[in-house]
């Protein structure tokens, strides 16, 4: 299969059905890893929609992938980033982190966040491998998460995808 150049959107109200099932897809291969469901997968998409920024990323009119922000005081939090499975290490989610960033420079941030479970290694390496870095983990009933950060701006660079 070969990847289109996906158009990019803001989600509407109407969007929220779409956004639930995209993200119970991208995230049901975690739950055998982590005996659970990962939290994003039963979130209340309904009003995500309404209270955050949610971009959906389409591949010949098709939701292939998305990503949540919502901004803090001093940063933009990513809230999570989804890539339908058949879509994924096809560079969706690097496109959509990219955008994270602009989208974090265009509202005055200097800086990025996110959060993820220590077991989704591959989501750790991801994020280390476009300049995260690891500002602290943190124990809880539910695992250990790993909160990381990004500093942008005009000189943010990017390898290629």
């Amino acid at each position: 299969m070969t990847i289109e150049t996906p158009t990019l959107r803001q989600a509407a109200a109407s969007d929220a059905a779409a956004v639930r099932a995209l993200t119970r897809a991208a995230y049901a291969k975690w739950v055998p890893l982590i005996g659970r469901e990962p939290k994003p997968m039963s979130a209340d998409y309904e009003a995500a929609v309404v209270r955050h920024r949610v971009d959906l990323a389409e591949i010949n009119g098709t939701l292939a992938a998305l990503i949540e922000t919502l901004p803090a005081s001093d940063h933009l939090l990513i809230e999570n980033v989804a890539v339908v499975p058949v879509w994924q290490g096809r560079g969706l989610g690097r496109l959509l982190l990219r955008h994270a960033e602009e989208l974090a420079v265009q509202q005055g941030f200097g800086e990025i966040r996110l959060y993820t479970n220590k077991r989704f290694e591959a989501n750790v390496r991801l994020y280390l491998g476009v300049g995260y870095r690891i500002d602290r983990e943190e124990e809880s009933a539910l695992g250990v998460t790993v909160y990381m950060s990004k500093t942008v701006g005009a000189s943010t660079t990017w390898a290629s995808c």
